[in-house]
């Protein structure tokens, strides 16, 4: 980061309902600055309101890029967000503007950063064969064959232990070994400026609670609507975000609204957990920390430190 020969990017990173925006907007009251989306369900046309997407209001405040730009019929990868976001980084330092990241994605973040593993394509049959394991048998099995990653992955945690056992098994090495040899990162080629808002527990799970509510109450139900209208897979991330299945579980007489309502929250408050404890905890320890919710005056503080 003591780069100063380096071109500057900044990053707003953390858990949903944290306050990224809100600062970013802040930044952009002081700076030219392109504000660039981290969010991995921010990126999809379908899910304006249940995404917190910013609003036609902010977004005039100041150039704001790769939000709402694919369709929820197109599953959008780490990789093809990671190469769309160079570009718009590139853009903006030659518009003369600093680009800021804004997000609480950390594969996105860390993909666009550190590269991309140049994991071949798994063998259908092994990958079938590996999800189709129950969970223990699946740790056991990683234990057995990439104890390196068992090691670091809880029992529990079934996406990842799949994935890498499903590796191991389809190409003879361990994710180590793969995650050696990533390509394409552009941390080292910038004077990154990372912000990291991890603000009380407490604080963030009153946020995400009244945050859900509002959008149930300002629209989220009709943008539901629309994307059932369109018979998607159901196994695109857009028919997977938060509140989408639950809305179409209440649209489907499979829920009570106030049980729609508990059950967005609680997916709501689970997500927002598994974001807080990925900054804590994965991302770089270099990276700074704030764990205080934001004041106008640490705001003006962050977004001038920001500017650099």
């Amino acid at each position: 980061m003591n780069t100063p020969d380096l071109p500057p990017l900044a990053l707003i990173a953390g858990p949903t309902a944290s306050g990224k925006s809100a600062l970013a907007l802040a930044l952009a009251e002081r700076a030219d600055v392109t504000i660039i989306n981290a969010d991995s369900a921010q990126v999809y046309r379908d899910l304006r309101i249940l995404s917190a997407r910013p609003d036609e209001l902010d977004m005039a405040a100041a150039p704001h890029r790769l939000f709402g730009y694919i369709d929820g019929a197109e599953a959008c990868s780490a990789a093809r967000w990671a190469t769309d976001a160079r570009a718009e980084i590139a853009k903006a330092h030659d518009a003369g503007h600093l680009p800021v990241l804004v997000g609480g994605t950390g594969l996105y973040i860390r993909t666009l950063l550190n590269g991309i593993a140049p994991i071949p394509e798994i063998e259908p049959a092994i990958r079938a064969a590996v999800r189709g394991m129950a969970v223990d048998a699946a740790h056991i099995a990683l234990r057995q064959e990439d104890p390196e990653s068992a090691a670091r992955l809880a029992p529990a945690d079934t996406t990842r232990v799949q994935r890498a056992l499903e590796v191991v098994r389809s190409t003879g090495q361990p994710l180590a070994y793969w995650h050696q040899r990533r390509t394409g990162g552009i941390g080292s080629l910038m004077q990154l400026r990372p912000l990291v808002l991890v603000p009380p527990r407490e604080w963030l799970v009153q946020r995400s609670d009244t945050r859900f509510v509002g959008m149930v109450e300002s629209g989220a139900i009709d943008e539901v609507e629309r994307l059932l209208m369109r018979r998607l897979d159901p196994d695109l991330p857009v028919m997977r975000a938060i509140g989408v299945r639950e809305i179409s579980a209440w649209l489907h007489g499979e829920m009570t609204r106030g049980e729609m309502v508990t059950a967005g929250r609680l997916a709501t408050r689970q997500y927002a957990k598994r974001q807080y404890t990925w900054f804590r905890h994965q991302a770089p320890e270099d990276w700074q920390r704030i764990e205080e919710p934001l004041t106008p005056y640490l705001t003006e503080r962050l977004a001038r430190q920001l500017i650099g």
